[in-house]
C-alpha cells in the first residue's frame, strides 16, 4: 500500500468527498482493504467510520468503472469484526500489533466471513447490496 497510514487515511476521505480517488485499483487488495477499514476506526466512532469507509468504497468502484464491485456485506461484516477485535485487545494499538495479532482478517482467499456466512448467501445479490447478518452455525471450540 502506498504512503503512510494517515496518508492513505486523508486520500480514503478525499475520495469519500468525491475529490480524489487515485488510489490505484489493482494495487488495492483485501489486506488493503482491512487496514483502511482499522484507520477508519482509530480516526471516527464506529458508525461513522462505517458509513465513511462504505460510502469511500462505493465512490472508488464508481471512480473506477467498477460501480458494482462494492460488497454491503462484505464491508460491513469486516468492519464490525475488525472492531470487535480492537475493542478485546484493551489498549489502543498500532497498524502493526493488530495485523500481527489478527492475521485471520487479512486472508481473503478462505476468509473468515466463510466461518458466518453460506456461500451462497454471500454470492446473492441482496447481500451485495444490503448488510445481512450472519447465517451459519458457528461451532465453539
Amino acid at each position: 500500500m502506498e504512503g503512510s497510514p494517515g496518508s492513505l487515511t486523508k486520500r480514503c476521505v478525499r475520495c469519500t468527498a468525491g475529490r480524489d480517488c487515485s488510489l490505484a485499483n489493482k494495487g488495492f487488495h483485501h489486506a488493503d482493504h482491512v487496514r483502511m477499514a482499522f484507520l477508519y476506526l482509530c480516526r471516527y466512532p464506529p458508525l461513522e467510520a462505517l458509513q465513511r469507509f462504505s460510502a469511500s468504497l462505493v465512490k472508488f468502484a464508481t471512480a473506477h468503472n467498477k460501480p458494482t464491485l462494492y460488497h454491503e456485506t462484505i464491508t460491513w461484516a469486516f468492519l464490525l469484526l475488525i472492531r470487535e477485535r480492537m475493542a478485546r485487545s484493551g489498549r489502543q494499538q498500532t497498524w502493526s500489533e493488530f495485523s500481527a495479532s489478527n492475521q485471520d482478517l487479512l486472508t481473503w482467499k478462505d476468509n473468515i466471513l466463510k466461518k458466518y456466512y453460506r456461500e451462497e448467501t454471500l454470492s446473492s445479490a441482496l447481500a451485495r447490496s444490503t448488510f445481512l447478518l450472519p447465517d451459519k452455525a458457528v461451532a465453539e471450540a
